[in-house]
């Protein structure tokens, strides 16, 4: 509540005194103007004014139930449909401005880089609503009996801003919330790549002392794809598919999710298609076929949404699809883009049934990417399932910065494919290594015939991506000194040019000479987050080091640290320390 200081003792009789002044003077100034203006010629043959005709409301052909879902657009908002859609009305990046709603001047206590809205939940709680999918633990393999380590490829970060949130909040992650590879993949990676014509991948592999046991060694296997310009980036079919149900209605969830998109939209241009959806109770088309130089149309729809209802989500994946479908562009990025915490409780609702839905739909060269929002009941199990089905990608937004990074800084990488149905496969040589454990990817293990099988499906890349894959192996010798002679593995993968049903190989073989004399900063920070991914899961590998180990060996090995990320994971790491 405001208060107001009295400096001047003012009287109730010149108070007033000066209110009948002022408003004797108002009423002198209405008399006038309404004179003026009946006086003022008028044309002799000026027609007579009538009142505007009100727009019609937009009638979508499937709105479902919307008595309640909250996805009201208001009529002056009614969806943009073009004639011909991606024709050519301007440059990639036209189209007005968009700058999201400026925050109150009074935003209470928080101060997390976006806007602040008084009529959304700001409470946290968790209240044991969020559900993770398991993850056991990877163990030991002989080599003898197991030497291939097969598993799929894929760059999902949804895990690393979610522990972040966590942590942040002064409590530690649940350990199936601890993806450690997808940690890992959050950061971006100095050493040189080199590629070669006719491929999109470059590999770099490194071996060094692991941190975790002295008489053993950490191989670092890196997976990298070609940078793309974005002038050269193919024109884009995007469908957002956004939940507004009452689950969204914190501030977190929606207005986050709005000023997302407001980021992604100014990406876009005039050969870009997009398409809106929401659902709730029910679903709607609430903007259909738009040229994505059309920010201003896009925003304004976007800013329209208001969050109530239960949550039909099966429903609007469904008709998400058919207008992806319906506007698909043949040789273009064609992807839904579903924006939600990730509760469905109406219609198509379980993990099985949806994941059963997508996978038959991903054959029609859609794919079905997700980003997930809020705190208190994300069901991060079925958003993974979803992208992981529709060959996309997974992202938690926890604030405007991690949006920045995944919707513009990222965008190739996240948004845009150049392999699908990637495999990885190491295979050991049992002369040399003795065993091995993966460091993560125990939800993306392959079977080692899989490998072969092109009907197998697998994860996707996009452009200018890095993935990296971490192996603690124990050599037949502990402590021999390695040469070039000394075969350790070979690095498979397998990948299809996007469209393409027949696979393509690489192999790149391993030996002693990929262990340097000293390692690389790269080696040093990958060896630190995966220590951290071993401390919050409180493995069986995380007993000798605690917090202030990480910390020292991050800082040690910040290299570049060109996007400020790593700084940033070392913050984190002093938050952790104090919880």
């Amino acid at each position: 509540m405001m208060t107001m200081n009295r400096k001047r003792n003012i009287t109730k009789t010149s108070r007033t005194g000066i209110l009948r002044l002022c408003a004797a003077a108002l009423a002198f100034a209405l008399v006038f103007s309404l004179s003026a203006c009946s006086a003022a010629p008028q044309p002799a043959d000026a027609p007579a004014e009538s009142e505007p005709a009100a727009p019609a409301p937009y009638e979508p052909s499937d709105t479902g139930d919307w008595e309640d879902d909250g996805g009201y657009v208001p009529a002056d908002e009614s969806p943009y449909t073009p004639s011909e859609p991606g024709a050519a009305d301007g440059g990639r990046d036209a189209g007005p401005s968009y700058s999201p709603p400026p925050a109150p001047e009074e935003p209470g206590d928080w101060d997390d880089g976006y806007d602040y809205y008084d009529d959304y939940d700001s409470s946290y709680d968790y209240g044991g609503g969020e559900s993770y999918s398991g993850l056991d633990p990877a163990g030991e393999h002989r080599v003898s009996r197991e030497p291939e380590a097969t598993f799929s490829l894929k760059v999902d970060t949804a895990a690393y801003s979610n522990v972040k949130r966590y942590i942040e909040d002064g409590r530690t992650p649940p350990a199936d919330a601890v993806r450690t590879e997808e940690l890992i993949n959050w950061f971006s990676y100095d050493e040189p790549l080199d590629f070669t014509r006719g491929s999109p991948f470059a590999f770099y592999t490194e071996v060094g002392p692991s941190p975790f046991n002295d008489d053993k060694l950490l191989a670092l296997v890196r997976v990298g794809t070609r940078e793309v310009d974005k002038r050269d980036l193919p024109p884009s079919n995007l469908v957002f598919l956004i939940d507004v149900s009452g689950s969204m209605n914190s501030y977190d969830k929606l207005p986050l999710l709005k000023n997302s998109f407001a980021m992604l939209t100014e990406t876009l241009g005039k050969d870009d298609i997009v398409s809106i959806v929401t659902y709730a109770s029910g679903t709607k088309v609430a903007l259909s076929g738009a040229r994505g130089s059309d920010t201003r149309t896009i925003n304004k729809t976007i800013n329209g949404l208001r969050a109530s209802g239960s949550t039909a989500g099966g429903r609007g994946i469904q008709l998400a699809y058919e207008l992806a479908e319906e506007y698909f562009i043949e040789g273009g990025n064609n992807r839904i883009i579903l924006a939600t915490d990730g509760d469905f409780n109406v219609g198509i609702s379980t993990t099985d049934e949806l994941s059963r839905f997508i996978s038959k739909k991903r054959e029609s060269g859609v794919y079905l990417s997700v980003l997930g929002f809020g705190t208190g009941n994300i069901r991060d199990d079925i958003m993974e399932t979803l992208a992981k089905d529709g060959n996309g990608n997974y992202s938690y937004i926890d604030n405007n910065k991690t949006a920045e990074k995944v919707l513009v800084n990222e965008l190739s990488s996240n948004l845009f494919t150049v392999a699908d149905d990637v495999k990885a496969q190491i295979v050991f040589d049992p002369g040399t290594v003795y065993s091995y454990r993966l460091i993560g990817y125990e939800n993306r293990m392959l079977k080692k015939e899989d490998f072969d099988n092109d009907r197998k499906d697998a994860g996707e890349i996009g452009a200018g991506s890095d993935v990296i894959a971490l192996f603690e192996i124990e050599l037949q010798e502990p402590g021999m000194a390695l040469t070039a002679r000394d075969h350790l593995y070979d690095v498979r993968v397998r990948y299809k040019d996007p469209g393409e049903s027949r696979s393509n190989l690489i192999e790149f073989p391993v030996t002693g000479n990929y262990m340097p004399s000293r390692n690389s900063t790269d080696f040093g920070f990958v060896s630190a987050v995966a220590m951290f991914g071993e401390y919050l899961r409180d493995s069986n590998y995380s007993g000798r080091f605690g917090v202030r180990d990480l910390i020292e060996l991050a800082e040690e090995n910040i290299g570049s640290d060109r996007d400020g990320y790593r700084e940033d994971f070392i913050d984190l790491l002093f938050s952790l320390r104090r919880i």
